[in-house]
């Protein structure tokens, strides 16, 4: 059982990230957990038995998954309550992304129970920081509905979004997502494919949706696999004009302010970077 150091003898729920496909990935710190905890609760037990399996890991294991994760998170609590640990994996990756466990998280923190992150790997990002898109914002999306009519409604819902937008899909479902983003932004949107992230077949496909699906096109192969899809929606804009309004926007709010504030300021209002936006500050007020 693992120790915990509240004077209360309540057990903790810890959320451990496991491989998405490369075993290496899986920490020490991870492996160490799932080996003291009392139970594990696991999205498919016979997935996450072969995983412990090749850790020699031996703790009792019992599922946790959608159709059943509201019924379970009482169970959990009575576990807790009566000092017993519990760690949460999901298939792969970290839990809770798009994945089972958040009405069961949600609801022992609720009542007041410990509830510790045992980080790792994780598809989304993973797949962001090899991108070469832009890292400073992004939203995820998750999986989008099955539908046409309600996934193309979802994106075109992203054209006010900031930031890059990051989503999952499967197989049997890229070829047709490929071509409703082409409807729905046509080729000024930047994407990057990350397929198979970590496996050995790890790739990454670049361009707009209809270079993208000449790419699967030509090569079937590229359509195996699951996806992370990452998209920048965002046009170029004409950097000379940007910089005469950024230096605009800084001109007005250094009347009335100090420079580190002026910076602060123009970058919520622009949402540039707000280094960049204090070294313009610092030439205006020389």
């Amino acid at each position: 059982m693992v120790s915990h150091s509240s004077d209360e003898a309540r057990g903790a729920l810890y959320i451990v990230a496991t491989p998405i496909g490369n075993l290496e990935d899986f920490s020490v710190r991870a492996i160490n957990t799932l080996k003291k905890v009392d139970y594990i609760a696991a999205e498919d037990t016979r997935h996450t038995k072969r995983l412990l399996n090749h850790f020699d890991i031996d703790t009792r294991l019992f599922s946790l998954h959608d159709h059943n994760e509201r019924d379970k998170a009482s169970y959990i609590a009575e576990l807790l309550s009566q000092g017993v640990s519990v760690a949460l994996v999901s298939d792969a990756g970290t839990p809770l992304i798009s994945d089972p466990g958040y009405h069961v998280v949600s609801h022992l923190r609720n009542e007041g129970f410990t509830v510790v992150p045992v980080p790792g790997a994780s598809a989304l990002i993973a797949a962001l920081c090899a991108s070469g898109l832009p890292t400073d914002q992004f939203y995820f999306a998750g999986f989008l509905p099955a539908k046409t009519k309600s996934r193309k409604e979802v994106m075109a819902s992203w054209k006010t979004q900031p930031g890059t937008v990051v989503f999952y899909e499967s197989t049997h479902r890229i070829m047709e997502s490929m071509k409703d983003l082409a409807e729905v932004f046509g080729s000024s949107a930047k994407l990057v494919l990350a397929r198979e992230i970590t496996k050995t077949f790890e790739t990454f496909l670049s361009g707009s949706a209809d270079e993208i699906l000449q790419r699967f096109s030509d090569d079937a192969n590229q359509l195996k696999g699951e996806f992370v899809v990452m998209l920048d929606h965002r046009e170029e804009s004409d950097s000379e004009s940007e910089e005469l309004e950024n230096r605009r926007i800084l001109s007005i709010l250094l009347e009335d302010l100090p420079v580190k504030q002026a910076a602060q300021l123009a970058a919520k209002i622009t949402g540039h970077k707000k280094n960049a936006l204090y070294q313009i500050a610092l030439e205006l007020q020389s």
